[in-house]
Order: structure tokens, then sequence, then C-alpha cells
């Protein structure tokens, strides 16, 4: 419903952030890390969101970038945690930290997140493993490949869709210019890849 917003930051009570857009203030909740990166009172922002509805509330969450608001989605479809423990797990460690967590099964990585035991930790593991290339990682985050974020998880994406694997789309991504579009990006990629 809502995927973006641009306004003047009116104020910061963490979580909590509002948004005047032309007039209408939005009231948001945010991770710390997005928090952090915000502009003083008066600056203007640019937040990614995503709208929770439950029947008490309808809550808009807002992240600084598309791999944190990716992230958020699918963990709040892992049964047992909610938006307050996807806002935890995001304000207590990066996506490419949680990432490399979920790819080398670190149980203990995750216990150290507030709210999250080792069952639930455990739970996220399992459920989260064979999701890593949709999350914008990559099954080789260990070898020290470098994480796709922004378009080129989405051209990561659209490569393993193509059939691909996740090897394939990353290396074929490796070096796309910064801000590169994703049309303009899988023209590249699948040139990289007609190359190798």
């Amino acid at each position: 419903m809502i995927g973006r917003l641009k306004g003047t930051l009116l104020e910061k009570n963490a979580p909590w952030v509002l948004v005047d857009v032309q007039g209408v203030g939005y009231e948001l909740q945010v991770p710390m890390s997005t928090l952090f990166n915000l502009p003083e009172i008066n600056g203007i922002c640019t937040l990614l969101t995503h709208l929770v509805v439950r029947e008490d509330a309808h809550t808009l969450y807002g992240f600084q970038n598309i791999a944190e608001k990716n992230l958020f989605k699918t963990l709040i479809k892992v049964s047992g945690i909610g938006p307050r423990t996807a806002l935890a797990i995001l304000s207590s460690i990066s996506t490419h930290d949680f990432l490399l967590a979920v790819q080398s099964q670190e149980t203990a990585r995750l216990v150290k997140i507030p709210g999250i035991g080792k069952k639930t930790a455990e739970r996220l593991l399992l459920e989260l493993k064979g999701q890593i290339v949709a999350l914008g990682g990559t099954a080789n985050i260990a070898e020290g490949m470098p994480l796709p974020i922004g378009n080129q998880s989405e051209i990561v994406q659209a490569l393993c869709a193509l059939g691909y694997s996740d090897k394939e789309a990353t290396l074929a991504c490796k070096g796309l210019p910064e801000g590169t579009s994703v049309t303009d990006g899988l023209k590249l990629a699948l040139r990289n890849l007609s190359k190798g």
C-alpha cells in the first residue's frame, strides 16, 4: 500500500519517527540501524516502508534500504517472530552479518540478540537457510564474495529465476557500476555470463 516515503523528519523517539510528507505526518517504527542514519530534525529523509495490518492496529515500518526491508518481511513470516522481534534483530545485527549467521548456521551469534532464545534461533536458521539468495545473500558469502545490495540483489534474484546458480548470478553481478538500474544491470550480467 505505502512502499516509500520522502519528507521532513519531525521527531525521533526510538523506535518511532514522525515524517511530514506534504502536510501529512506519518508515524513509523524503524530499526536502530535506520534511526542512526537519519538526518537531524527538520532534515529531508527517504524511507522504504512496510505496512503491517493487525486487528487492533495498522503499523508502518521504515527502512533505509531494500535489504533491511526484505529481511524484515521475511522474518515476520517465520512462526513466532513478530514485527517487534524482527525490529530487534535488525537493530542488533547488520543484514550482512545476519545472512552470514544463517549461511554458517551459527546459533550462538543469534542468541546474543535480545529476545532470541536458542529454540527461536534454531527455528530462524532452519526456516531461512534456503532463502539466502532471495534475501540478497549468496551461498558463497563465507568465501568472501561481496553481498549484493539494492538493485544488485534484484538482479541476482532475476538470474536465479532464469536458472543460474547462486554463485553464477553473484559472480555475474560482481563489478557492476553502483547505481545501475535493474534492467541495465541484468543486461550486463547476462553479457558477463555469456562470456563465461
